[in-house]
């Protein structure tokens, strides 16, 4: 529901009239006394939201100039059973129902893009935002993580650019690039300035592995789900933005696909990890041209154009031209998400292929009396572990696997004989890492149901598959034994 007020410029009091009576448009009207520069009356009318735009359309055909002021404000409701007819109207409507008239969509794009005067509160709630995503990348906090996402004000800067360029407002399409740019340049170097202190004042242990984060994790190698989730947060912007409702929360999903990213390349920047900042580098760029392209072609669908007619061409050209240019960077970025997607593709075929020896194994003789506990393949499960692997190792994977027995059994042979099932089976070299649990009972205790001790996980003495032993500081009784196994040993 919207309320209008329209001052009527000298001598389009009847052109105006005309109007609305053809409309069916309640209205009041009052005459200006004041020495207003040409205004004789004041204009009043309810109209529903889906009626706001082709109104004033017709009503500045008739000859209302910009230089005549036109408010529109909100009204929660209005008290009348004459209004009915009006919502009527919006049945016979083939346009999409519930949208935001032109003006009002430039004037809430413009709110979410602040002007120079009040800039400092969207770098200020950037900085503080990157930093808070540290915080919560390094303490593995998913909430802090979230919260970061609250108080990020990136919604606007994107909507603004698709905005401006669909309705020709060079001015808001700009304004909303710089503020882009610049929000996410700020969001890089404070989360890299902050993580620096954060490592070298000694907030964060020595050594610490950060790909090792499970929150930095997910940042660094992006897939075509990442894409799916960019297009998700530009489309739900677009729509929140031009039916008015919303946008706030919209802006939280937004910020999901900014802030964490540019954080983790922050991270990876003071951590002296090229690698780190590149993947949640791609992460982010995809992300950033994902939204604006996907605002830019929802805003144009939904029957947004330009005031000017005559301009109508031209915006089209420049829309069509934009789009080339954002569609072209996606599809270069995308040859790096699909290089990550089939590797991700393939550590998942390999992990299942390696358990499946491994279960295989074990329903078999000598090793019946084993148990799989876990099975890794390189330091993380992650796809750039994977990939690692291969250049870490000299080509070959890391596949890490421990295992239950028995008290006083020995498998001295399983790496080697699991190392050569996988080649055979997986046609790749492999590094075999066998780790057994002794559960604290003989295998004819075992057998027999009697248990004499509890399995208890200790450093362990090692027993590599060359026949080296090292001691252990711990009890005999509950140890881990480590058989290390490489290709061609």
């Amino acid at each position: 529901m919207r309320f209008v007020q329209l001052s009527v410029p000298a001598g389009k009091r009847t052109a105006i009239l005309d109007i609305l009576s053809e409309e069916d448009i309640d209205y009041v009207i009052t005459d200006e006394s004041s020495s207003n520069g040409g205004y004789e009356a004041v204009i009043s009318f309810p109209l529903s939201q889906d009626d706001v735009e082709p109104t004033l359309d017709r009503l500045r055909e008739s000859g209302i100039s910009a230089d005549a002021w036109t408010v529109v404000v909100d009204a929660q409701t209005v008290v009348s059973d004459r209004f009915e007819g009006d919502e009527k109207r919006d049945d016979d409507r083939d346009a999409p129902s519930g949208l935001i008239a032109r003006d009002e969509l430039r004037t809430a794009a413009s709110d979410l893009a602040p002007g120079r005067s009040e800039r400092w509160s969207y770098v200020v709630l950037t900085v503080v935002s990157a930093v808070v995503a540290v915080v919560g990348l390094l303490q593995n906090s998913a909430a802090v993580v979230v919260g970061s996402m609250v108080i990020a004000p990136l919604i606007g800067p994107a909507m603004a650019a698709a905005t401006g360029m669909v309705i020709d407002d060079s001015d808001l399409a700009t304004r909303g690039v710089a503020l882009q740019v610049l929000g996410l340049g700020l969001a890089v170097v404070s989360a890299a300035a902050f993580a620096a202190v954060v490592r070298f004042v000694g907030l964060m242990p020595p050594g610490t592995d950060i790909t090792a984060i499970p929150e930095a994790q997910s940042r660094l190698a992006p897939n075509f789900l990442s894409l799916a989730v960019a297009l998700g947060a530009g489309i739900a912007g677009a729509i929140s933005l031009t039916t008015g409702s919303g946008a706030a929360l919209v802006g939280v999903m937004i910020a999901v696909a900014l802030i964490p990213p540019a954080a983790t390349v922050g991270l990876g920047i003071a951590w002296g990890q090229p690698l780190v900042s590149f993947g949640s580098g791609v992460l982010l760029l995809v992300n950033v041209l994902s939204i604006n392209l996907i605002a830019l072609v929802v805003i144009w669908l939904i029957g947004y154009r330009p005031q000017n007619s005559f301009q109508l061409n031209a915006v089209q050209a420049k829309i069509r031209q934009r789009i080339r240019m954002l569609a072209i960077a996606l599809v270069v970025l995308s040859v790096f998400l699909a290089g990550v997607t089939y590797i991700t593709y393939q550590s998942a075929q390999f992990e299942e292929q390696a358990e499946n020896e491994v279960h295989d194994m074990i329903d078999e003789q000598p090793y019946r009396q084993l148990a799989l506990v876990d099975l890794s393949i390189g330091s993380s499960e992650t796809a750039i572990a994977f990939d690692e692997a291969d250049v870490d190792s000299g080509g070959a994977i890391n596949v890490s696997v421990t295992l239950n027995r028995p008290m006083g059994t020995t498998q001295p042979n399983f790496a080697s004989d699991l190392d050569r099932r996988l080649t055979q089976q997986t046609e790749r070299d492999v590094v075999v890492e066998a780790q057994f649990i002794d559960t604290g009972r003989t295998a004819s205790e075992r057998s027999s149901g009697n248990a004499t001790g509890s399995s208890t996980l200790f450093t362990p003495p090692l027993e590599s598959a060359a026949g080296g032993v090292s001691v252990s500081p711990f009890s005999a009784d509950d140890r881990i034994d480590t058989q290390y196994l490489q290709e061609g040993q």
